[in-house]
């Protein structure tokens, strides 16, 4: 009877050691590109490797094809949110010995038929799409042969895995805080964004319906943008309209970014936050806890999302079964309270 190849065979073929090479094919230390290439690749031509991948205990990741939109690119204030989510992705990736190709579109919109090419000419194991999840972008990169994950975006038709924060649990979550403290009237500036978004104001409203309350259609202000000035310009805009703001006495904002941008125009006006008017925001950026005064906000695990993308596609490795249907992930969100919010008076 033929002997089975164990991991000290590995170990033996690729040079390395017994606890180095079990590290390699576990993900569970940070190791060379190389090494962690040549054990795999020992793992692979001694059979050792098929024999676990059928029992499911090994991770076998090891190129990852990362699609950056051209606007979630540059590191800055603005873009922290996404910055968040590469920097835990790449740590993730740097601790199991993942190695990333990172591909930055021109644009907004990423070509699906580059970023194919490109990663069959890497050997890429597994595709991570950030901010894009265009119908037709998702229609391209879908196939039973790369693995492909979205990340912070949505497919309806669930052709593709995706990972995404829990938006419309988390907009629940604020809203039904902001009525339990006596709030009625409170006021969603929101922006024209993704699928993303639309569920934040989906969550807005499940708060209402909750309560059995009436949900204030006429409290919706869309900025132009998600950037703080947008923020600001809405709320001037409105203020300029009506000094009441509708007679809110709370701001539900669907990004820090558009919060931060409310409480400036506010403070413009000497209208006192949150003695005067509650403000929430969502994301949990850093500046908001230095902001006057310091901003209550939903916190998101951007930071997890990253290691949630990477399990997936490994799952679909090591299950290598064309006929898997697509799984959406959604990380939890939680109440971070700071100084922005109040009792109405």
């Amino acid at each position: 009877m033929e002997r089975k190849v164990n991991l000290k065979d590995v170990a033996r073929d690729a040079d390395v050691s017994l606890s180095t090479a079990s590290h390699a094919l576990n993900g569970t230390a940070p190791l060379t590109v190389e090494v962690r290439e040549r054990v795999l690749d020992s793992a692979k031509r001694l059979g050792y490797l098929d024999r676990r991948r059928k029992k499911a205990t090994i991770a076998a990741l090891r190129v990852l094809l990362l699609a950056i939109p051209g606007d979630a690119a540059p590191e800055s204030d603005l873009n922290l949110v996404s910055w968040t989510i590469l920097n835990g992705l790449r740590k993730e990736c740097e601790r199991r010995g993942i190695r990333i190709v990172p591909f930055v579109s021109t644009g907004r919109r990423i070509d699906g038929a580059e970023v194919k090419q490109i990663a069959l000419s890497e050997r890429a194991d597994g595709i991570v799409v950030l901010n894009d999840d265009q119908p037709e972008l998702i229609r391209s990169l879908s196939s039973p042969d790369m693995p492909v994950v979205i990340v912070n975006g949505e497919d309806p038709a669930m052709l593709v895995d995706t990972v995404t924060p829990e938006n419309r649990f988390g907009a629940r979550l604020g809203i039904e805080h902001l009525l339990a403290l006596g709030h009625r009237r409170i006021l969603h500036l929101t922006w024209k964004g993704r699928t993303t978004i639309q569920r934040r104001y989906d969550g807005f409203s499940d708060a209402y319906f909750a309560a059995q309350l009436r949900v204030p259609e006429d409290m919706i202000v869309e900025a132009e943008g998600y950037e703080p000035r947008h923020g600001e310009a809405a709320i001037k805009a409105l203020l300029d309209r009506d000094p009441t703001m509708n007679g809110a006495t709370a701001v539900f904002c669907a990004a820090d970014n558009l919060a931060l941008g409310c409480l400036k125009a506010l403070a413009d006006r000497d209208i006192r936050v949150p003695e005067a008017i509650s403000v929430l925001g969502f994301d949990d950026i850093v500046p908001g806890e230095f902001s006057r005064p310091p901003l209550s906000t939903v916190s998101v695990p951007t930071d997890k999302l990253g290691a949630a993308a990477l399990a997936l596609i490994e799952q679909r490795l090591i299950a290598n079964d064309p006929q898997r249907p697509a799984h959406r992930l959604e990380l939890g969100c939680h109440l971070v309270l700071r100084g922005s919010i109040a009792p109405p008076r």
